[in-house]
């Protein structure tokens, strides 16, 4: 998949998850984008990454369910507006229950990079 190609498959992916009740809720707040603009975007998806493998990577992640704050980090409001563990088989068709795979954590990451990006333009 090309860099487009990818950045059309978020995009596509961010307006459907805009028409669920639920995932539409979670916005970054004004401490969240001042986070991003003093860590700035390299640092910031170290940190997805970070979070993505130990969190979301393993096929039985511990605490399954409340695994991810509804706050603290980025990171963290992304993962909610995205599609937590649980519900990225329904939105990214990633089944659950199976470690997820290097390219899978890639994509991810990049999701949350792409919401991330989008909420810091609004």
């Amino acid at each position: 998949m090309t860099d487009k190609q990818r950045q059309e498959t978020y995009a596509q992916m961010l307006v459907r998850l805009s028409r669920s009740n639920f995932r539409s809720r979670f916005h970054l707040k004004a401490q969240d984008k001042q986070y991003i603009h003093e860590k700035g975007w390299n640092t910031i998806a170290d940190h997805a990454a970070d979070f993505v493998s130990k969190r979301l990577a393993p096929a039985e992640p511990k605490n399954d369910g409340k695994q991810t704050p509804m706050r603290g980090h980025p990171v963290f409001i992304a993962q909610h507006a995205t599609a937590c563990r649980g519900c990225l088989a329904k939105w990214h068709g990633i089944p659950q229950g199976v470690p997820l795979s290097a390219e899978q954590q890639v994509y991810i990451v990049g999701m949350l990079m792409s919401w991330m990006r989008r909420e810091m333009e609004n």
